[in-house]
């Protein structure tokens, strides 16, 4: 468990009152006391640290290979949980979102799932990483900003565990190393519904941040008719379709 420090509550307040903890943001119906802990509901829990610790990755393969076809021929699809009692992140590899790994009240909770598929737009290979926001409850309403910040914060690390855990796909297909990453924040608040260009995967395992804006590239819009330059036709994550939409017109209106 979070080791919490107090910050003084405004006295025109009422609770619940706000715990910031090494990893979560902790909220309490109580002022502490020196003598017992507080109850609280942690709502931002997410991945700890921002350092990436390949002994704690368990990875799934389903339905998928270890040396697998090209995913501009086979998709492929990353789901990546955090269990709070082994303390350990869990990496299925799949054709599609493994959404046995998403149930249970906790996921429902806590949402910091990161999902992610290769596409193929245009020609290019690039990787499409999703990340919910809020939206689901009024817990992750309220703490929307921090939960954009931990992402962002956590992201290089989600990265280097899709890398690590489908080692032998980059090792067999290298230039998905040079693949863009985009990356797609889902809230139903406005500042934080956003889409970013992270630049290369290269670029973000080296240095361990974005390395460049979104508006530095194209949006990866794919052609509306029935082509060879796209792949796969549909996204396997169904949730964000009504994102994609929204920040693709986002996109166009700022260059």
């Amino acid at each position: 468990m979070a080791t919490a420090s107090f910050i003084p509550p405004n006295p025109k307040l009422k609770p619940p009152y706000v715990f910031y903890g090494n990893d979560c943001l902790i909220l309490s119906k109580r002022k502490p006391n020196k003598k017992k802990c507080p109850s609280f509901v942690p709502v931002a829990r997410l991945f700890g640290q921002a350092i990436f610790e390949a002994s704690k990755l368990k990875v799934v393969f389903l339905g998928v290979d270890h040396i697998e076809k090209h995913p501009e021929y086979l998709p492929r699809t990353y789901t990546l949980t955090h269990s709070d009692v082994s303390a350990k992140l869990t990496l299925a590899i799949s054709q599609t979102i493994n959404n046995s790994q998403l149930e249970g009240w906790s996921n429902k909770l806590y949402r910091d799932e990161v999902v992610a598929e290769w596409k193929k737009v245009k020609g290019k290979m690039s990787l499409h990483v999703h990340c919910h926001i809020s939206g689901d409850h009024f817990l992750l309403d309220i703490c929307a900003h921090l939960r954009y910040y931990i992402f962002v914060k956590e992201l290089p690390v989600v990265l280097k565990a899709f890398v690590h855990g489908d080692e032998n796909l980059f090792n067999n297909y290298p230039e998905l190393h040079e693949a863009l990453v985009w990356v797609y924040f889902h809230s139903n608040i406005a500042e934080f519904n956003k889409l970013e260009c992270w630049g290369p995967l290269k670029e973000n395992l080296r240095t361990g941040s974005p390395t460049s804006l979104a508006s530095s590239w194209n949006s990866p819009d794919q052609c509306q008719a029935n082509c060879d330059c796209c792949f796969p036709p549909m996204s396997s994550i169904q949730w964000s379709e009504k994102h994609h939409s929204h920040n693709h017109r986002k996109l166009s209106k700022a260059k």
